[in-house]
């Protein structure tokens, strides 16, 4: 008899009464054979937890007494869960009932391979691509990261283009495969993070001690996205600004680091300026605040600087500028890009 690894799908929650009701159909319907399905809940003051306890009462249910956000609340939340595989879902996205088992094969097949991510469509599109992951997330020289099916704002319809199981740079936090024990030899997630680009700066620590990301072709999801801050939130402007800083200063070489960190400022500038012409005054002050943070944390940040392995793999990593390349270069879709540009 085939032996299935343990699985825990974690949803973690915060008043996302609407989203549970209508997503864990799906989710608990799935048929991977070993499985438990745990929702952390992230200190909500809606009905949402009365409502898995009375309509789920298979779905263990962990309490934070707080908002941790995504990244502390993920790190309290799985302390208590017991599994080979983490699955960490949002609860904004629709499974179908095949999605678990072709990532945990992939996952298995390969040792060194500790993250991995299905393909990802958008809910409301359902033939494209959805923003926070469409088909495996990569990054460019300057920190920017962008994805195989999303570049920038420009998401492509799904036509077979990106059916090839590979190796990716980040996953996406929407529906994040990892292994308990990569999982533990990172200590999860940056909490001072709070929210957005933690699964990458995840991604990129644990690149540096030789493992390797996945993206499996073989499994759909499909994903609202927004859930919890729309694209035009100033407070997810501030979040993605100051986390990319971060995340640059502690993953980079040193010498690269202060370079793309000072180039970072200035490419950050040109973006403060065009939320200014915009009129998106909140924008721009969220941008000039990230910048204030990543000074005020300077020393805290660097003392999580970890040594580079001789194993670390830049797959996935774009040597240029895909800003430069989509608005100069006219370069709209990740297959357009210069193959030999990536590292």
């Amino acid at each position: 008899m085939k032996k299935y690894p343990k699985v825990a799908v974690v949803i973690l929650n915060w008043n996302g009464r609407f989203f549970l009701e209508r997503f864990l159909p799906s989710v608990y319907n799935s048929d991977y054979p070993n499985i438990e399905f745990v929702v952390g809940d992230n200190g909500s003051t809606d009905d949402s937890v009365a409502f898995v306890a009375n309509s789920y009462p298979a779905i263990r249910v962990v309490r934070n007494e707080s908002n941790l956000g995504f990244a502390g609340g993920y790190n309290e939340v799985l302390k208590q869960v017991d599994a080979d595989y983490f699955v960490l879902l949002n609860s904004d996205v629709e499974v179908t009932p095949h999605w678990i088992t072709p990532v945990i094969e992939l996952l298995e097949s390969h040792p060194d391979m500790a993250v991995a991510q299905p393909k990802i469509r958008s809910y409301y599109h359902r033939e494209h691509f959805e923003h926070a992951g469409a088909a495996g997330g990569f990054i460019d020289y300057y920190g920017f990261p962008f994805c195989r099916g999303r570049m920038l704002h420009v998401v492509e319809q799904d036509n077979g283009q990106y059916d090839d199981s590979c190796e990716v740079f980040w996953a996406s936090g929407a529906a994040f495969f990892i292994k308990r024990h990569c999982w533990e030899e990172a200590g999860g997630f940056d909490p001072d993070f709070f929210a957005h680009m933690e699964e990458v700066d995840l991604c990129w620590r644990l690149k540096l001690t030789g493992y390797r990301i996945g993206y499996c072709s073989k499994s759909v999801v499909y994903h609202v996205g927004g859930g919890t801050l729309a694209a035009s939130n100033p407070r997810k402007t501030y979040l993605n600004f100051r986390n990319s800083l971060f995340m640059m200063q502690k993953n980079l070489p040193l010498i690269d680091a202060c370079w793309v960190v000072f180039a970072r400022m200035w490419i950050d500038l040109v973006a403060l300026l065009h939320f200014l012409i915009l009129g998106k005054f909140r924008d721009a002050w969220a941008i000039s605040r990230s910048h204030q943070r990543f000074f005020l944390d300077f020393f805290k940040t660097a003392r999580k600087r970890r040594r580079h392995s001789r194993r670390f793999s830049k797959k996935g990593m774009y040597g240029g500028s895909f800003i430069w390349a989509f608005y100069l270069g006219r370069k709209t879709r990740f297959s357009m890009l210069n193959r030999r540009r990536f590292l």
